[in-house]
């Protein structure tokens, strides 16, 4: 026992030894580097892709056009790099670029798109449900 507690204390000290320090100034230029990797105009482009689908086909690319011309990726592009930097640590950001900036996490990207789009019915349905069923249990009969 003497031992695993001996291992785990080394453990946490070694892995501590190598943690990148959290300071904002990290927290910044890791949240760019994953920004670059996952540049966010590829992901709403999609989300525009997937959106446009719902509509008539005549209509997609004016929608697809409109809606590109009329979102401002610089202010979405700085409230996510805001947020991020708020809510993650230097080296969570550092995983998550590292990850996303790997083939196996552009591969994941690539068919997140899908999944969202594959999924949300079911979401929103099951939602819908739950709500119905809350307000039905709120309501004094």
């Amino acid at each position: 026992m003497k031992k695993i507690l001996i291992s785990i204390c080394i453990l946490l000290v070694w892995t501590s030894a190598f943690a990148m320090p959290d300071t904002p100034e990290n927290r910044a230029r890791e949240a760019a580097r994953y920004l670059q990797t996952t540049p966010p105009e590829n992901l709403f482009r999609d989300l525009a892709e997937k959106i446009s689908m719902q509509l008539p086909e005549d209509q997609r690319e004016a929608f697809k056009a409109m809606l590109t011309k009329n979102l401002d990726i610089e202010a979405l592009t700085a409230a996510m790099r805001g947020a991020m930097v708020k809510h993650f640590s230097a080296d969570e950001l550092a995983a998550l670029a590292d990850f996303y900036g790997s083939p196996n996490g552009k591969s994941a990207m690539s068919k997140l798109g899908d999944y969202t789009a594959e999924v949300m019915p079911a979401i929103q349905a099951e939602m819908a449900k739950a709500l119905e069923k809350t307000e039905a249990e709120l309501s004094p009969e």
